[in-house]
């Protein structure tokens, strides 16, 4: 992979001590939402699990309604391009791992990063402006603990090459970091082009299923028994199921791939005000802890996860994090060799 990745190491317990107070969302800024009443918001998250709660707590804070439609990075994308096209944007902000980096090139992204991220690192924030990291990803494998002996699981990229895995495991087919794609890319950073190259098409005869549902769907499956294992899950969905009783458990893959989930505001948006306030709200200290309630892994490093152990780190596991930029510049390349290598 060229050095133009520029992989980025997260190393938050290091940067606590510089953290600047949180600070209260400006008055004006609240009297200019207010009056807008309403905003609607494009999500990839997970709706009962954080969307709803997320809307409904921001509107009892400051009274405004929030319209939320639930998608996955690439349908918002083209449901904003669309409307752009048509000059009807109805989103007012998004969020999303590849959104912003695409939608930028078509001038539908405003320049706005909220006062309460002042607080976070510089990794977390654009810095032109266009977007501001609100959780992070983990993509890693997942198993049906019914299926799979604990303690017999794959743990490396090379134990995935077992036969015994052999037609056992899923993943979601569509160019999507959380997909074979993500697969793809994560593997060509870890071992450079040439090594990377060798073990995608040694990896290729495992017969891997190719699914054409979210990754989150990917994972239902797996724990439904249809197969045994989920590659690239977000780590946190497979916690959150186990809390509810299912039989699964994620896997500590070395290295793992990152990336940000990034809320941004949509240019020409019809309540702009009420869009800042709102990701104002989600990058507050108040917003970050929504996201750690919800089993996400918020970016803030003073917000821990409820389950430290999701988040990579010296003390946990390493990852390699990518920024929005270089997934969108990237995905195209991975898609292409996923296409020509796993179908």
């Amino acid at each position: 992979m060229k050095a133009a990745l520029n992989m980025l190491a997260i190393a938050l317990t290091a940067v606590l001590a510089s953290l600047a107070p949180a600070a209260a969302a400006d008055p004006a800024l609240i009297a200019a939402a207010k009056k807008e009443g309403q905003l609607t918001w494009y999500t990839t998250q997970i709706v009962n699990q954080f969307a709803r709660p997320a809307a409904e707590a921001f509107q009892k804070k400051y009274g405004i309604r929030v319209n939320y439609i639930r998608a996955d990075s690439n349908e918002v994308t083209l449901r904003i391009q669309n409307e752009g096209k048509a000059g009807r944007v109805q989103a007012d902000v998004f969020d999303g791992t590849g959104a912003t980096a695409a939608l930028k090139n078509n001038n539908l992204v405003a320049k706005y990063i909220p006062q309460s991220a002042d607080r976070l690192p510089a990794q977390f924030k654009d810095k032109d402006g266009y977007w501001v990291a609100t959780n992070l990803y983990v993509l890693t494998p997942a198993f049906n603990t019914e299926l799979v002996e604990k303690g017999t699981q794959p743990k490396t990229f090379q134990d995935l090459l077992d036969p015994k895995w052999r037609g056992k495991m899923a993943w979601n087919s569509s160019v999507t970091p959380s997909g074979g794609a993500g697969f793809v890319g994560v593997v060509l950073a870890h071992m450079g082009e040439e090594k990377g190259m060798a073990y995608l098409r040694q990896f290729s005869g495992q017969k891997i299923t190719g699914l054409q549902v979210a990754a989150r769907q990917v994972l239902d499956q797996v724990i439904a028994g249809e197969y045994s294992i989920a590659l690239n899950m977000f780590n946190n969905h497979a916690v959150i199921s186990a809390a509810k009783g299912a039989p699964v458990e994620w896997i500590a893959m070395e290295p793992a791939l990152g990336v940000f989930s990034c809320l941004s505001l949509t240019a020409g948006a019809p309540n702009p005000n009420a869009g800042k306030l709102f990701m104002d709200f989600l990058m507050s200290e108040e917003g970050q802890k929504l996201y750690r309630d919800a089993d996400y892994l918020p970016v803030d490093p003073a917000v821990q996860p409820k389950d430290p152990a999701l988040r990579p780190g010296e003390k946990t596991f390493p990852a390699i994090f990518m920024t929005p930029e270089q997934v969108f510049d990237n995905l195209p390349k991975w898609g292409a060799i996923y296409k020509d290598v796993f179908r």
